[in-house]
């Protein structure tokens, strides 16, 4: 029994969404005339209450067509110092979009309001780069799987209003937020300019993500998706595991959440973990005592068919997820109480 706890994207369809991908009805997306695309795309953006959606192959594409949208070459973004778009998109914004980013030391992967308002440039002062988009990430990868609070996301709409910037949240794990802290999904479509969602993650689709916005907007995201070589044939057979998993499976990520919260209870009472940080979600992220070394204590546990992350300083990264059962993680809470 191999337990890959690596990542949340290691999931494969179950056989029920492989038959709902297998029966559904296709056409040609390029022209707009798959059907099963226009389903998702319309009931991801009533979900949320925006005007229109567009799939996308993957939550990279979605976010830097968001990030196209908003600025224009020499711009800058605001985004906490882990943000995705910045350290896991191969620099993305600068090569499609000819924008810098300035890093904010946010907490678990969320930056304040406060923290946005004093990072903004002075857009008289053209020796600066004109600040004019700011990327959320929720819920946080590096992070944690941390969470916003909608008071501070509507304190951080006003301070974008205020200053005229857009606001784009980078939404992969947005269900994991919604699910924990049961938050409604169209307060997020009232603040946000754009959002991009993903189902390869938690809601363990093969592949696909959507980005959200108004009409205008979506409408030029299908030209920006063009040109980054975006366009798809008949992919309403992805589209098919997508609404697959939107039906079916995000009542699911509450187990997740669960078992990621009971791992974190046991390595808690351990003494080679010096910490472990809150787990809010399905992402549990601790740190081994000093004298320990994460390479050994990885390669201990692949000895025991258990596969999980090393993310730098004595940090490791443990992910949950719908193909993680429930005598998996028997056994995992077993070999750990043990070491």
């Amino acid at each position: 029994m191999q337990i890959n706890l690596v990542s949340d994207t290691v999931t494969k369809p179950s056989y029920e969404m492989l038959q709902y991908m297998f029966n559904a009805e296709v056409g040609d997306d390029v022209y707009k005339e798959d059907p099963t695309v226009n389903e998702l795309e319309d009931r991801v953006a009533a979900v949320f209450g925006m005007e229109a959606g567009l799939f996308f192959p993957s939550g990279t594409m979605a976010n830097q067509t968001a990030i196209k949208l908003h600025t224009q070459p020499g711009d800058q973004l605001i985004a906490d110092k882990y943000a995705h778009v910045y350290h896991f998109e191969a620099g993305g914004v600068s090569f499609n979009s000819g924008v810098s980013c300035c890093l904010l030391d946010g907490n678990r992967g969320m930056i304040s309001a406060n923290q946005i308002a004093s990072a903004i440039n002075n857009p008289d002062f053209f020796h600066s780069p004109l600040t004019s988009l700011v990327c959320l990430e929720n819920t946080t990868n590096i992070g944690g799987g941390a969470c916003y609070e909608m008071e501070e996301l509507g304190k951080i709409k006003k301070v974008c209003e205020a200053n005229n910037l857009k606001l784009h949240l980078d939404g992969a794990r947005i269900w994991n937020a919604l699910v924990a802290k049961r938050q409604n999904p169209k307060d997020f479509g009232r603040i946000f300019d754009t959002i991009s969602v993903c189902f390869s993650k938690g809601l363990g689709a093969p592949v696909g993500s959507v980005l959200l916005g108004d009409k205008q907007t979506i409408k030029r995201a299908l030209r920006v998706r063009k040109v980054l070589g975006g366009a798809m044939r008949q992919s309403g057979y992805l589209a098919a595991g997508a609404l697959y998993a939107l039906e079916n499976n995000i009542k699911l990520l509450t187990e997740d959440h669960r078992r990621a919260k009971e791992l974190a209870n046991v390595l808690k009472k351990k003494s080679w973990v010096a910490s472990v940080e809150p787990v809010e979600t399905n992402i549990l992220i601790f740190t081994l005592a000093p004298e320990y070394s994460e390479e050994a204590f990885v390669e201990k546990l692949k000895q025991k068919n258990i596969s999980i992350s090393v993310i730098g300083n004595r940090k490791l990264r443990i992910v949950t997820h719908l193909d993680y059962r429930e005598v998996m993680h028997t056994y995992v809470i077993e070999i750990l109480s043990k070491m």
